[in-house]
Formats: C-alpha cells, structure tokens, sequence
C-alpha cells in the first residue's frame, strides 16, 4: 500500500509542477484550475496519511505554514541595486550613446517592461529555492521566504538539472482582479483599501500570515540574476532562455534590439499596448545583453550604468484648488476632498480629488488657492500629487484639521493620521448610515438611493432607522430636487408620488427580511453580511443576542477574539439598544427564521458550518446559500477547523486544499444535489 501511495505521490508531484510550470513559465497551460486543485487535494490526503512521503519542496508545501512572529534580516550575496530612471526618448538615447562610446560599439540590448511590483530575490541551491529576500537596502533585505513559498507561480524546486547556485531577480506584482478583488473585500470589512495594487503586494509580503498571500493572486517574473554557480552563460538573453527551461516564469515581452531605433521604436509600442495589460507597468528596462560588457561598464555607488529604466508620464494636469470640504463617512472619519477648477484628465474631467488625510496634506504643504499638480493614481482616482510652489499667491491659506465636525459641530478626535467625529448623533454620520442601511446587500428598499436618503433626512422625515417604516406619502412626494432638463436649464422636480408610493411598498417587504439583514444594514464595526448572517443562526431574535456574551460570540464560526470583543461593545451602547427598540415597535422582524432553534433537523446539512468555493453551474451562490441557510447550515466564508463541509465547484479557490489538509469533507456539484433531495 505505501509503495502505491508513494507512486501516486511522485505522479502527483511531477503533474502538478509540470501544471505550474505550463502556466506561469510557458504560457501554455493543459489544466483547469479545478482538476489541479482537486489534484491538489488529493497529493495533500496522500501526504496527511504517509507523512514519510512529506516533500517540504513539493506542491502541497504551497498551502502554508504557521504565522511568523516578524522578519529576520539576510544580506544579499550580490548587492541588489535599484536602476536610475529616464523619462524622455532623448534621454535613452544618450544612455545608449554613452554605451557604445565606453565600449567601443553598439550593444545589443534587452528591453523588459518595468512591472509595478515588490523587487525580491530568490536563491535556489541545487534547484530548490532556499531563500527569499526582498531588496532592502541593496545590501540586506526582509526574509519573506515563507510568504513567498505559497505563491504559485514562483517555482519550489527547478525544473531539469539545475546549478549549484543561482539567484534570480525580480518583481511580485498583483494582477488587477486579484487587486480589486482585495479592495472589495477590505471594503467590505471596513478596512482601509490600499491606494494600488504595489502598496497591496507590500502589505501582502509583509504578512505574518502566509495564509494572507496564498490567497490574495500574486505572482512572480524574472527579469535579472545575482549570484550564479555552476552555469556559464554569456548573454542575458541566455539566461532568459535557461530560466524558462528552469520553470522559472520571464516577461513574454522581453525583446532583444540591436540598436537605439529599433528600441525606441519598441518601447513606444509598448506604450501604447501597456495599458490593456492584465497587471501594472510604468515603463520599460533597458539592460546591456552581453555580460562580459556589463562587466566593462560598471556601476555606480547607486545602479549599474549597464540598465536604466525608461518611464512612461502618466498625464498630469495643473489646476487651481478652490476648497475643501471634510466628508463625514458612517463610522465617523472625516475625509478631506478638494474642489477645484474643472480641468480634463486621463480622458474625463476632474473637478474633485481626495487629499488622504491630514498628514498627507501636511507632508505636501496644500494650501487653498495654490496650482495643484493632479493626475489619475493607477488612471482611476484623481490625486493631487504636488503644490507648484512659484505659482503660490499671496494669502495662500493653509489647511487644518477641523477641531469640530463640520455636520453636527461636535469636537473632533485625532487618533494617528485620521480625524474622527464620535457623536453618534452626528447627522452626517446618519445620512451616511442610512444609505448603507437601506442598500441592496442589507435591507433593500428600492428607490432610497443618494439623493433620496439625503432628501428624507434633510427634510426630518428620517431621523432613525425606525422612520424608513412609517413614511408619510405626501410628505415624501413634495420632496423637491434639482434635476437639468433635455434644454441644459436647471429645473426644481418633485419626488412624485408614483415614486413614493414604490419606496413605501418596499419598506413593508424589507420589513420581514428578519434579523440577519437587519445587522448586516447597521453598519456595526467588523460585522458584514457574512458575520450577520453567523449571528442570526445562532440566535432567535434580537433579545437572545442582546442577551450574549463575548465568549459566546467567539465561539462562533469565523469569529476572533477581536471581533467577538468589537460586537460585544457595539451591542453594549445604549444607542444600538435603542435602534433594536425601535424598529420593534414599527414592526421590523427582528427574529431569526435560520436560527439553530428553528432550524430544520432532519436535513444532511443541519448543524453544519458549509462554505462555498469556486463556479457551480446549477446554482445561484447567494440564492443556495440562503437555501442551505433554511436547511439549518451556518454558511461561512473561509474554511477553519469549524468548517464541516466545502462544496467545490469549478476553479476553485486554495480553500479546497485547506479543507483536505484539514480533513473538512468535500462536496462536488453532484455530490450537493444528491443531498439536496436526500430524505434523511
């Protein structure tokens, strides 16, 4: 029997990083990402019961290892030097000049695009990656080999007969979904999102978690070398060539060109091509390919002069700031955003930016009245980049922190770069509340967008929650907006009462959507759709969870410390307590149809903590996870030792090797509509 398991596992082995490789390296894959993580799966089961047939090396070891307590620092072999920039086709030019006149003819050079990434080393002896390094200093650097074993497309052992030594450089980046997909889910949690995908791969590689960078879909590319024993090559092209045969993933836009026209002409074609790419580039690099020549030309104390990186501009513009104004979001933090002239940029035009925070406008000296320099950070958000100190006029005035809110007037907090207003009667804050509690994730009450929340709230026809429920219809229908006709003039328009009649006709219906959406809408720090959901399956209604403790919360489903603490202080306040009162008294369902009270008993899934991962063709996710909900299942977001069972369907995500490596049952597609009409 062990002979056997120990034949799968090398036939296993050798499958999945021929996989890997096909994917990452050769651009050619011949797997879906369902048959290699099922493949996966099923090496990680065979390795859980022979532990002898453990590789530290292999496929599996990409699941993750244990959090780390901090970085410790490593020296780079061969100094890691950064690449001085140029900015102008002149400016390469005279590069390439310089080349040829100290060589005494024209070199051929590879141009590789400059990903927006995290520069790391990785250091392979004898074919297995031993070391990752980030750059540092160009002297030492943070240990990150941990967090970087989990990414897929960085090779765990080379493929063929590899060197003794190699070190190879280059960039982990994260592709654009993988960012915005990020984004959406700190959004989702409350958190700061990152302000672009290189900030996000940072955060992410300084991780004590490597659970944290299996899951958020960085990758790696190749684009130099350090230390090299036991493989003479002559060219970087070469290397290139060794690389990929390696396993090891290069830039299939690397181009030799034998001279400056023919680079010129290239890096200005992959100016135009650049931004249809599926990850962040903000130019090209430039290196002599002959390494007897890089030898000859050297390096500064700084970078080589054998390379150099040419940057493409990202469109600026300069405009004059008018104002700003300090928005007030639903948790309190206030957010400085500038108004300025309107001005065109990136193919739009801009008349706000956000300024971040107080720090930042301190860092950067913005004043009202200065020439602001503006562009589109990752072509999306507008941000004021710099002041045009010649431009300052005189009585420039500088921009402070408001010491009160500028909604209800109430002192406001600093605590580190953020200014919080912590009046909970703050009516911004509300306004904002409502917003978030009316949405379509939370209690859906079709036709209160923006406008009409900032309407009803304005007018005093809601001032809690409670008020969405007891609309006056003619009170609501003289509302009055500005609206611009087919003519260009501005005309006032009544809300109408067609209108107001289909908002009160939703109110009745959100109002018996029941306790899990009535926690996801108020907004409550760390509590999500998800969480409310976990909630409102393991208590009745409002009054038992009133009742609960932190302990009990814990013990939940997707739940630490930190956040059973955070909810049991929210639930504590005498506000909350009251918004509950008062939706009860206007009839809002505050009972839990899911609850493990009320829950079906006699169903495969009842009692059962079930997460969803990857495409299932049959089924709409939210829709079965309110199904499985009502079968008496908890639905959960992430697989721990809680989780009783993970319905896999196509691509799955690595959730799938973790619940093998944790011994979770697996369900396919078939597997799950067979106990859908299962009678037991």
């Amino acid at each position: 029997m062990a002979s056997k398991a120990s034949q799968r596992a090398e036939e296993l082995k050798d499958l999945l990083e021929r996989a890997n490789v096909a994917y990452y390296a050769d651009a050619a894959p011949f797997m879906a990402d369902s048959e290699y993580d099922a493949l996966l799966a099923e090496l990680a089961a065979i390795e859980e019961a022979h532990p002898s047939l453990v590789d530290p090396n292999g496929p599996v070891a990409r699941i993750g290892g244990a959090p780390s307590k901090g970085f410790k620092t490593a020296r780079h072999r061969v100094p890691m030097q950064s690449v001085d920039n140029t900015y102008s086709l002149s400016d390469f030019r005279e590069w390439m000049t310089k080349c040829s006149e100290a060589l005494g003819e024209v070199p051929a050079i590879i141009l590789d695009p400059k990903i927006d990434g995290v520069a790391i080393s990785l250091r392979y002896e004898r074919g297995v990656l031993v070391q990752a390094v980030t750059r540092g200093d160009g002297e030492t650097g943070d240990d990150v080999t941990a967090n970087v074993r989990v990414i897929r497309s960085v090779p765990l052992r080379l493929r063929g007969v590899a060197p003794l030594v190699l070190e190879v450089r280059g960039e982990i980046y994260m592709p654009h979904a993988s960012f915005e997909s990020v984004n959406a889910r700190r959004k989702q949690q409350e958190e700061d999102v990152f302000a672009n995908a290189r900030n996000a791969t940072a955060g992410t590689l300084k991780s004590l978690d490597p659970a944290v960078a299996r899951e958020r879909g960085l990758r790696f590319t190749m684009h130099g070398v350090g230390e090299m024993q036991g493989l003479a090559l002559k060219t970087f092209a070469d290397m290139l060539q060794a690389c990929r045969a390696f396993g090891i993933p290069v830039n299939d836009r690397s181009v030799r060109c034998t001279d400056a026209d023919v680079a010129v002409k290239t890096i200005e074609a992959f100016g135009l091509a650049s931004t249809s790419m599926d990850y962040a580039v903000d130019g090209m690099v430039a290196k002599v390919d002959r390494f007897d020549f890089r030898e000859r030309l050297g390096s500064t104390s700084k970078a080589p002069r054998w390379a150099v990186a040419f940057k493409y501009p990202a469109e600026r513009k300069t405009t004059t700031l008018l104002q700003v104004e300090w928005q007030v979001g639903k948790g309190g933090t206030l957010t400085p955003r500038a108004t300025m002239e309107p001005v065109p940029v990136g193919g739009t035009v801009v008349r706000h930016a956000t300024l971040h925070n107080i720090e930042e406008i301190r860092r950067k000296d913005i004043r009202i009245g200065d020439t602001v320099v503006i562009e589109k950070a990752g072509e999306i958000i507008p941000q004021v980049i710099e002041v045009v100190m010649a431009n300052r006029p005189v009585g420039a005035v500088p921009i402070e922190a408001p010491k009160c809110c500028p909604s209800c007037g109430a002192l406001t907090e600093a605590e580190g770069p953020k200014v919080y207003c912590r009046n909970s009667e703050c009516p911004a804050k509300f306004r904002e509340r409502v917003k978030w509690f009316v949405g379509r994730d939370q209690m859906d009450i079709e036709g209160l967008g923006e406008i009409v929340v900032e309407q009803l709230v304005d007018a005093g026809l809601v001032t809690d929650f409670s008020d969405l429920f007891t609309l006056d219809r003619a009170s609501m229908a003289a509302l009055e907006s500005e609206t611009v006709n087919k003519s260009g003039k501005v005309v006032l328009r009544k809300l109408g009462d067609k209108t107001a009649d289909a908002i009160i006709a939703s109110a009745e219906v959100a109002r018996t959507r029941g306790l899990a959406r009535v926690l996801a809408g108020l907004g409550l720090r760390l509590i999500g759709t998800a969480a409310a959901k976990t909630l409102a399956k393991a208590f009745p209604n409002a009054d038992a969870l009133l009742a609960a403790k932190a302990e009990q919360f814990e013990a939940l489903p997707d739940f630490g410390e930190g956040t059973a603490a955070s909810l049991a202080h929210d639930l504590s306040r005498a506000e909350v307590r009251q918004i509950f009162r008062d939706l009860a008294k206007v009839g809002v369902d505050l009972t839990s149809p899911i609850s493990q009270r009320g829950a079906v008993t006699d169903s495969p899934f009842s009692g059962k903590t079930i997460v969803i991962t990857g495409t299932l063709e049959g089924f709409n996710r939210a829709a079965l996870s309110e199904q499985l909900e009502s079968l008496g299942a908890t639905m959960a977001t992430s697989v721990s030792k809680k989780t009783h069972i993970l319905i896999a369907g196509a691509k799955a995500s690595s959730k799938l090797a973790k619940a093998r490596d944790l011994g979770v049952q697996v369900w396919d597609e078939a597997e799950l509509i067979r106990q859908l009409h299962s009678k037991v």
